[in-house]
């Protein structure tokens, strides 16, 4: 599978909008720079881990950012309590390895899928102030909602520059 070629349009975050509105065009700013990055590879390319020891692949990043958003939005948000698709206690690290045990094209549907999830859960949202509880290995925590969507953009934002650096590894494309 080959992502589709992905126009640099990128929607920006509203200069003066909500907050709400400003933390969900971050999301997606960052969602469309990812796509973007991915675009016009193969599976082979997508899979490819050009930094010497590390397990970091554009698929790779795609399958743990659609696990990071089902895990704050469907399981702390929504308090459900969806099992995780790419990784397991006994292997943690599944989301970045064993690449080949999905299709891309069905990894790359997964995310788009867990964006609109994520999007119409976090929509039902009265308020950011509203408080949720996660587990930790240390136990449990309560953050707000706002507390999410920040982390959401850090989680983004942290991967969308190492998804940088794979892309000109791969092919030499550079862009901001």
């Amino acid at each position: 599978m080959v992502i589709a070629a992905h126009e640099q349009t990128r929607g920006e975050s509203p200069l003066s909008g909500t907050e709400r509105e400003t933390l969900a065009g971050f999301i997606q700013f960052f969602r469309d720079t990812l796509e973007w990055k991915c675009s016009g590879l193969d599976d082979a390319q997508l899979q490819a881990m050009p930094i010497t020891g590390s397990t970091m692949s554009l698929l790779g990043l795609l399958r743990h950012l659609t696990e990071v958003e089902r895990q704050w939005a469907n399981n702390v948000i929504a308090g459900q309590d969806l099992v995780p698709l790419y990784f397991t206690g006994a292997h943690p690290d599944g989301d970045f390895e064993d690449l080949s045990s999905t299709p891309t094209a069905e990894v790359f549907a997964a995310w788009k899928r867990q964006q609109k999830e994520s999007d119409r859960i976090l929509g039902d949202i009265a308020s950011l102030d509203e408080l949720r509880v996660r587990q930790r290995r240390s136990g449990e925590e309560t953050v707000s909602v706002r507390w999410i969507l920040v982390h959401l953009v850090e989680e983004y934002a942290r991967h969308v520059g190492h998804a940088d650096f794979l892309r000109e590894l791969i092919d030499g494309v550079t862009g901001e």
